[in-house]
């Protein structure tokens, strides 16, 4: 099992930016062996899928609404997976979750097994 912990939320303008961390730790699982992934969920709705990146970084899977707005990377000498947000809407208003999937890709029909606590993020117009 892991730990996984984000970080970077805050209150921002529309149009801006703003960069999300997640760190993972704990013992048993090795972070280079597994996809991490981005999911958000806002006020009455459901948890949707946002960005996804492979074990090794040499893959990204973006969600339509944020393609080419949002990057996702990662650091496996630092256990970090990172979320850059340019160009920022109101409707990416949302708390923002971190998780590991138990597989080296992403697969929407693979549920990930690993999230933090989330960190919000405010949008505002």
């Amino acid at each position: 099992q892991v730990q996984l912990a984000e970080s970077g939320g805050g209150l921002v303008q529309a149009g801006g930016s703003l960069r999300l961390s997640c760190v993972a730790s704990g013992s048993g699982r090795t972070f280079s062996d597994y996809a991490m992934g981005w999911f958000r969920q806002a006020p009455g709705k459901e948890r949707e899928f946002v960005a996804a990146i492979s074990w090794t970084g040499g893959s990204t899977n973006y969600a339509d609404s944020v393609k080419g707005r949002f990057t996702i990377s990662r650091d496996n000498a630092k256990n970090t997976v990172d979320l850059q947000m340019n160009s920022l809407k109101p409707e990416d208003t949302a708390v923002y979750y971190c998780a590991q999937s138990d597989m080296r890709r992403y697969s929407a029909s693979r549920p990930f097994l690993y999230w933090g606590q989330g960190t919000q993020v405010t949008v505002s117009s």
